[in-house]
């Protein structure tokens, strides 16, 4: 099902009217016009087809309801998806030069081979390496001892031998090191194939389990592991089992059993290895229940039942779990409570309290140390307290705006915290931070090859006046000589959903924007958690909007601050980034000249009103019931699908996945296919959907970014930027 390269006009049309259907005259002849200087074919047309969308509150048509296929087979959809490709093909394809350029630039930024820095876990050393024209990294181990030799535990490059989408999800070695389980998916629906492999031998067994999340955890039998398997139809984790090795998959025993499908289930071991983890998670609650590892039944108990509005996370420390709870703390404290009476929280006591200007985002536990990985400032920090008693402390950081976030510490007994450093000017770079003395190794930082140079960028921290006066920040990088007269071009991007801060970290891509006189700014706009938990609740359920009016404003004080252009404004999200986009589509056209959306979820209620799509049950909370008339009609009232109507909108660059299993591809289908049948203007609309991959794009190192060149290359064209 690869889509089509290249088509003539005339084909593309027929094409279009034989397997989509006629179109409306005016329509036709608008979508029919070429102009001499673009030599552009005609977009397709989607045929009307309006279908009745009951609920509980009223009855909605949508004309393009017949472009949703759950087996991905029909016809007539992969004819207009296809040439939906088509066209933006043909359509980019006199920007080809600059695209590969823009490519080759991106690429180079990116060492040809590399190597993680080595982290050790019971007696190895494991690391991850890239080797020159490879696009999977090789995993692999050395055992602590002098001139011990490495060890290929998974080489994914011959893994993916063969297969146009290829990710490894995880990969965890039995506790005795003699086993590997891995989870591979070959789509890009996140339906993984569990496996396991002999190290011993390099053989993979024949045990095979699909249609599993991606985690995985070792019983202490080093013979059987504990997997989440997956509802088939709502991809939701909600199973527990068992395998042990050697045994009919067909026959593994059920170990936990999830009843409620707005909770999201996971798997874990604690760092001290002693405890197994089943967590279960909605979006304002949350569940954790634990059992030995080495007790062979593996009865699990619970650490504390679920209470509507009440989150934690555990681990252990000696006979204690250590908690980070939002009981009586918005921001979220740190607790520690005897594992025996765990289930009476009026013991819990207190070890981080709760902050009004922090937000406790999670922690790592070592013997003498707790690290607090936390948001203060709107910035991610890391703060260091002792057991033993005294002041906690930050780990220091080089600049205003910043992203200091845990790396691998998977040994509890060690006194060197593994932490990463980056920001929109400085590339990722891991330290060792000695937590008795407060200094700090540097161990790596990932290289850039020249003419990269840091010294040749400045990043700034601003913040801009909402219209009811929250002051929303925003993270800006600029390349050194940047003259702030408004006439530069701005790239803004915001995500602002599910409490998911945006942080400043460095993109090899965005250098090739900056280098052309690009602002790129980053709004950290309501809805995320970057100024903590009151920030969050502010820009969602009957909320949300804050997040669309957010952006806008952020956009108008960038302007009238001589930042950029008023002409020349580019906004970019993804995912429920990309219902931002289709908000302020809608909401003001007028403010962006360009709006790239990628895997936007753009048809709110319908997606809201039907619990047999993946992931919509365990959406209430974010966005509200639609079964419930307040939350429909407000959900309605931004809802980009919905709210498209006859008017002049910026030029738009689309993108979806055929195997999304996040955002279904007929969100962004219909919506372009309503857009384009609704929209006055002349400006480029285009859609292009990956047939070989689901909501994270295409895989590999360096294909990936063949996607990301072609949106700055369509974004540089509509601004007459040509090199």
């Amino acid at each position: 099902m690869r889509h089509l390269r290249s088509v003539a006009v005339g084909a593309l049309t027929a094409w279009c009217v034989l397997a989509i259907g006629a179109c409306t005259s005016a329509t036709a002849r608008r979508s029919a016009a070429m102009t001499e200087s673009s030599r552009a074919p005609a977009p397709p047309i989607a045929e009307a087809r309006p279908q009745p969308v009951t609920s509980p509150n009223g009855t909605r048509l949508d004309p393009y309801y017949w472009l949703r296929d759950d087996t991905r087979l029909d016809p007539k959809v992969l004819g207009y998806l296809n040439a939906e490709n088509a066209y933006t093909d043909a359509f980019l394809k006199s920007s080809e030069p600059l695209r590969q350029k823009i490519y080759q630039e991106i690429v180079a930024r990116i060492p040809q081979d590399d190597v993680s820095v080595p982290y050790r876990k019971r007696g190895y050393w494991y690391v991850t390496r890239l080797k020159a024209g490879s696009e999977y990294p090789i995993y692999a181990r050395r055992r602590d001892a002098p001139d011990a030799p490495e060890e290929v535990l998974l080489d994914v490059n011959q893994l993916a031998q063969g297969h146009d989408y290829f990710n490894v999800g995880s990969h965890v070695p039995s506790y005795d090191n003699g086993l590997l389980a891995f989870a591979a998916d070959s789509v890009g629906r996140r339906q993984y194939v569990l496996r396991v492999k002999d190290l011993a031998s390099g053989t993979l067994l024949p045990d095979t389990i699909e249609n599993a999340d991606p985690g995985i955890v070792w019983a202490g039998d080093n013979k059987s592991i504990l997997y989440v398997e997956k509802d088939p139809v709502t991809l939701l984790g909600f199973r527990v089992r068992r395998h042990t090795l050697g045994t009919n998959v067909k026959d593994d025993p059920i170990v936990w059993e999830q009843a409620d499908t707005t909770f999201y289930t996971q798997i874990s071991e604690s760092k001290s290895g002693r405890y197994l983890f089943i967590g279960t998670e909605s979006t304002v609650s949350s569940e954790w229940w634990y059992a030995r590892t080495d007790d062979p039944q593996l009865k699990f108990k619970v650490v504390l039942a679920r209470e509507r509005d009440h989150e934690y996370s555990v681990d252990d420390l000696g006979e204690d779990f250590i908690i980070r709870t939002n009981w009586q703390a918005p921001n979220f404290r740190i607790m520690r409570a005897a594992i025996a009476s765990a289930g009476d929280r009026s013991r819990w006591r207190d070890v981080i309290a709760q902050r009004d200007d922090a937000f406790i985002h999670d922690f790592e536990v070592f013997q003498d140390f707790l690290a607090v990985a936390e948001r203060s400032g709107g910035l991610r920090k890391i703060r260091i307290k002792p057991w033993a008693g005294g002041a906690d402390r930050l780990i220091d950081a080089d600049e205003a705006a910043y992203t200091a976030m845990f790396g691998a510490n998977p040994e509890i007994d060690s006194n060197l915290l593994r932490y990463t450093y980056t920001s929109l000017t400085t590339p990722l770079t891991t330290y060792d931070y000695d937590m008795p003395t407060g200094t700090r190794t540097l161990l790596k930082r990932d290289p850039v090859p020249p003419p990269f140079d840091p010294a040749n960028y400045r990043t700034e921290y601003l913040h801009a006046s909402a219209r009811d006066g929250a002051q929303v920040p925003i993270s800006v990088v600029y390349r050194t000589g940047f003259k702030r007269d408004g006439s530069a071009p701005i790239f803004q991007y915001a995500y602002g959903s599910y409490g998911i801060s945006t942080d400043p970290n460095f993109s090899p891509s965005w250098v090739s924007l900056l280098d052309r006189g690009f602002v790129v700014a980053i709004a950290h706009v309501r809805g995320g958690q970057e100024l903590g938990r009151r920030w969050y609740d502010a820009g969602h359920l009957l909320n949300k909007k804050n997040t669309f009016t957010d952006f806008i404003d952020v956009t108008d004080y960038l302007v009238a601050e001589h930042w950029g252009a008023r002409d020349k404004v580019i906004a970019h999200g993804g995912s429920a980034g990309g219902l931002l986009m289709g908000a302020i589509a809608n909401m003001a056209p007028d403010r962006y000249r360009v709006i790239i959306a990628d895997v936007p979820f753009v048809d709110v209620v319908t997606t809201m009103l039907d619990e047999s799509i993946p992931l919509t049950t365990g959406e209430y909370d974010e966005w509200g019931d639609p079964r419930e008339s307040e939350y429909y009609d407000y959900m309605l009232s931004y809802s980009p699908y919905d709210q498209v109507a006859p008017r002049a909108y910026p030029a738009m660059l689309v993108t979806t996945g055929l195997w999304d299993s996040q955002v279904q591809y007929f969100e962004p289908a219909k919506w372009v296919a309503k857009l384009r049948a609704n929209k006055t203007d002349q400006h480029p609309l285009l859609l292009r959907t990956n047939m070989e991959a689901g909501h994270g794009g295409r895989s590999g190192r360096f294909r990936r970014y063949q996607e990301t060149a072609m949106k700055y290359a369509f974004v540089m064209g509509q601004l007459g930027i040509n090199q």
